[in-house]
């Protein structure tokens, strides 16, 4: 089957979150087949994972990555076509004023270079990037 979203940090955090939204969780029990996740946004869990205290919640972060995102989700590398397009995009956004992070960057572009929709709840981050499909599952679908 073809993966059709990518999903943004905030999103994949949602299931674990103390009281998470049931409307993204619903979509991405819903969309698991065809969900795929950004290396970089692997990385950015893995990160927030090690910076914690050996703990409750990191090990409960840790068995989340190892037992439901890694068998759930292919993670898509920031390859060659992935960097000349963020390159070519962030030049454009510099010239025009506005830098974006460069991690947001590259998860734009692993979304655009692959035809994914990405699937984030802080849309205000990617909106000037040229072309970029995105959704926001926070809402129900009929308010997007």
């Amino acid at each position: 089957m073809k993966r059709r979203y990518l999903l943004d940090t905030n999103v994949l955090s949602e299931p674990i979150r103390p009281e998470p939204n049931s409307e993204v969780v619903r979509r991405l029990r819903e969309n698991e087949a065809v969900i795929a996740l950004a290396a970089p946004v692997w990385h950015e869990f893995v990160h927030g994972a090690e910076l914690l205290e050996r703990s409750k919640k990191r090990r409960m972060i840790e068995h989340y990555l190892a037992t439901v995102v890694r068998s759930s989700f292919p993670i898509l590398s920031y390859d060659e076509l992935a960097a000349d397009w963020h390159a070519r995009e962030r030049a454009r956004l510099t010239k025009a004023g506005w830098t974006p992070t460069f991690v947001d960057g590259q998860i734009a572009a692993i979304a655009k270079t692959n035809d994914l929709v990405l699937v984030t709840a802080n849309r205000k981050d990617f909106e000037r990037f040229s072309g970029l499909a995105m959704e926001d599952w926070s809402s129900t679908p009929t308010s997007q």
